[in-house]
């Protein structure tokens, strides 16, 4: 069982999740319309750096999400490695 502190950090963390994917689809329809507007001043190497800005903090979050797992199964005497999800 998590503890408070944990389960607000895990719901911080998908919250976060959300809300970077939600800025990633945003950056994608500004991108399209300026693109569609600006022609060729449009500067897609911009766009194309906040977009991998966006994925290293997506990438963080995944990263602080598995930490967060592992060390609650640790806390809880599981081995992160050997615990296995679904039904198969």
């Amino acid at each position: 069982m998590t503890t408070t502190a944990e389960g607000e950090a895990r719901r911080a963390l998908q919250r976060l999740r959300r809300a970077l994917e939600k800025a990633e689809r945003e950056l994608g329809d500004l991108d399209g319309a300026l693109r569609r507007a600006e022609g060729e001043d449009f500067p897609s190497d911009h766009y194309d750096e906040a977009v991998r800005s966006l994925h290293s903090v997506l990438a963080f979050a995944d990263d602080e999400a598995q930490r967060l797992q592992e060390k609650i199964l640790q806390a809880g005497g599981l081995e992160p490695g050997r615990i296995r999800r679904g039904g198969s």
